[in-house]
């Protein structure tokens, strides 16, 4: 069996970044391992999820990568978030009750409801 258990997104909007995925449930904590930069890392059972600067090498940020997550009260969270970032409102789709938002980069972020 194989199982993600990290992930790393690129941002030159660090703080801005942090905050949206905060928004939508995510708590994260300050981290800088020796002189590399200061970056937030989220814990989420045994998955890691974590937000870095750009580096000086990399011209832009990858907005092609899409996200998921399951959250708890969607139609909740979507009524908390700022309009323009909701690309679509909760709906009844073929992997459950989701809607997709995007973050400060312009990544899509699907949102699931957890079942139950």
């Amino acid at each position: 069996m194989i199982r993600c258990n990290l992930l790393v997104i690129k941002t030159n909007q660090l703080e801005t970044t942090r905050q949206f995925y905060q928004s939508i449930g995510i708590q994260f904590q300050k981290h800088q391992h020796g002189r590399g930069p200061v970056h937030y890392a989220a814990e989420m059972g045994t998955f890691v999820f974590e937000i870095y600067p750009l580096s000086n090498q990399q011209a832009r940020v990858d907005s092609s990568t899409r996200l998921g997550f399951e959250v708890n009260r969607l139609d909740d969270l979507i009524t908390a978030l700022p309009a323009d970032v909701v690309l679509k409102l909760p709906h009844q789709a073929e992997w459950g009750y989701q809607a997709i938002v995007q973050d400060p980069d312009g990544r899509k972020v699907e949102l699931t409801q957890q079942p139950g």
